[in-house]
């Protein structure tokens, strides 16, 4: 079984951070997966810089390009990450856009994931038809999870389509805006939680966009599986350093 799938089996709420690799050093990210593990996060998804994150709010972006100027690259990443499972443990999900894995060389990235111990993918601008018709069977053969995004706007077929497709877990996207934090969720979003949830979907829902601290944490995961923190996280670690990762964990729950 996959370690996303055994985290889901867990009878708690999952907490999972976002971090960009290579920022806001080059050589930071086993340091800050390590102090991750550390604190009890449940899941980590290590974002692959990209020059042109369209789904990302404007801390995102200022990471993402900042780790380029640092100089991350893929095969940079994979490097760092290559003995990451002597020591992490928890589940690691990749998070970026498409073209830099086909630059890459789609199953050659693959491969280089489940050597790794990459447990899944979130590719926000690989549809699901071009997914399923021309990379699942890649995906499978090498163990990695797909992991797919849904909206507020996502029509309720749609919605049950991609949870057929799913194996591990819906990544729902709290409002149709870019990432980034704020205090609190409106009805309409509050709405949207119960509507998924009352679809009854055999995928767990792990909320994204907009979450920063213990009362957006909770409002999130009150129907919802689990949250994923970014743009808070990244403005924490450029304002307070590296070194106070626990201290931010500690804020959440």
């Amino acid at each position: 079984m996959n370690r996303i799938q055994k985290a889901l089996g867990q009878n708690k709420k999952l907490l999972s951070l976002y971090f960009t690799a290579g920022y806001p050093a080059i050589n930071d990210t086993m340091s800050i997966l390590t102090q991750l593990q550390d604190s009890g996060v449940d899941m980590v998804e290590i974002g692959l810089p990209f020059s042109d994150p369209l789904a990302d709010g404007p801390t995102i972006q200022a990471s993402s390009t900042a780790a380029l100027h640092n100089g991350m690259t893929t095969a940079l990443l994979f490097e760092q990450l290559k003995d990451v499972r002597e020591t992490i443990h928890i589940p690691l999900i990749l998070m970026g856009y498409f073209n830099p894995m086909l630059q890459y060389g789609v199953e050659k990235f693959c491969a280089k994931c489940q050597e790794i111990g990459i447990d899944g993918i979130i590719m926000p601008d690989l549809p699901l038809a071009e997914y399923e018709a021309d990379y699942k069977a890649i995906f499978e053969k090498h163990g990695l999870i797909n992991v797919f995004l849904i909206t507020p706007q996502t029509s309720d077929e749609r919605i049950q389509q991609i949870d057929a497709a799913s194996d591990g877990f819906i990544y729902m996207v709290s409002s149709a805006s870019t990432t980034g934090a704020q205090s609190g969720f409106s009805n309409s979003t509050s709405d949207y939680f119960e509507r998924i949830a009352s679809m009854h979907l055999k995928s767990e829902q792990i909320v994204g966009f907009g979450i920063s601290n213990e009362e957006t944490f909770k409002a999130a995961t009150k129907h919802q599986k689990g949250a994923i923190i970014g743009s808070a996280f990244i403005k924490h670690i450029t304002e307070n350093g590296t070194n106070s990762v626990a201290e931010f964990v500690k804020t959440i729950r």
